[in-house]
């Protein structure tokens, strides 16, 4: 797995300008739409929504911003139908993209997300051309130095956890989907402090891409990410750490 490129992500998230954190809140609102639409709008009785409303208030979300949200999502001021989609494509020196999207209306954005592959030098592809060379996990990230990595490997694997991989600046605590949530609960009663955390696709393989093509690459995934209906893009492209950072 490119470790460092999730690091790289998540470092750029928390650096982001008000007017890409104002698209974050964006995002993240309609997260907490269908949650709450799914599961009711009490956080105690529904563990997506709870996890969900954590995600905004790491993004610095106002709190008025999720009830609101919220309030939608429940049917207390209306709001629009979104549906989940996966769309699956490659971009330049042959990586795999597999990009996961909240959408109202699918018949525009599949149309725009192929006109941003295209620009790119990739291509949109069909269904099932590249998810199978993915797997969806969890991963927990923490900073290297709040915790020593044995201690943590102790904690994250009596919880449920499947491996810890150490990236450098940070240790990736993976897990499967079933028991994302109650490893990161373990880490947290345990007092982890956790750096990010989310239910990705992650690359069975990765295919090293050379400098110049990697820069290509991030600009494609930075365009997808600033699409509106976007929520998560993963690859298997192997970033050269000086390129991603």
């Amino acid at each position: 797995m490119s470790g460092h490129s999730h690091w790289a992500k998540i470092k750029r998230a928390k650096g982001a300008n008000d007017a890409k954190r104002g698209k974050v809140w964006s995002k993240i609102a309609r997260k907490i739409i269908i949650a709450a639409r799914a599961g009711g709008g009490d956080p105690k009785d529904n563990l997506t929504l709870r996890y969900t409303i954590e995600e905004g208030r790491a993004a610095n979300m106002p709190r008025d911003t999720i009830e609101k949200a919220i309030a939608k999502g429940i049917g207390g001021q209306g709001g629009q139908n979104y549906e989940s989609m996966i769309y699956e494509g490659y971009g330049p020196g042959g990586v795999a993209l597999m990009v996961e999207a909240l959408t109202d209306n699918r018949s525009r954005t599949a149309p725009e997300l192929r006109k941003i592959f295209e620009s790119a030098g990739g291509n949109l592809a069909a269904s099932g051309a590249v998810s199978f060379q993915f797997t969806k996990q969890g991963i927990i990230s923490i900073k290297a130095d709040a915790i020593a990595e044995d201690a943590l490997l102790e904690k994250a694997l009596d919880a449920g956890a499947e491996d810890v991989k150490n990236e450098g600046e940070v240790y990736l605590v993976i897990t499967a989907p079933a028991a994302f949530h109650k490893v990161k609960e373990s880490l947290i009663a345990a007092a982890v402090p956790i750096e990010a955390s989310e239910i990705t696709n992650l690359p069975n393989t990765v295919v090293p891409v050379k400098p110049e093509v990697a820069a290509r690459v991030l600009r494609l995934i930075d365009t997808l990410e600033d699409h509106e209906d976007v929520q998560n893009v993963s690859h298997n492209g192997e970033i050269p750490e000086s390129v991603s950072m």
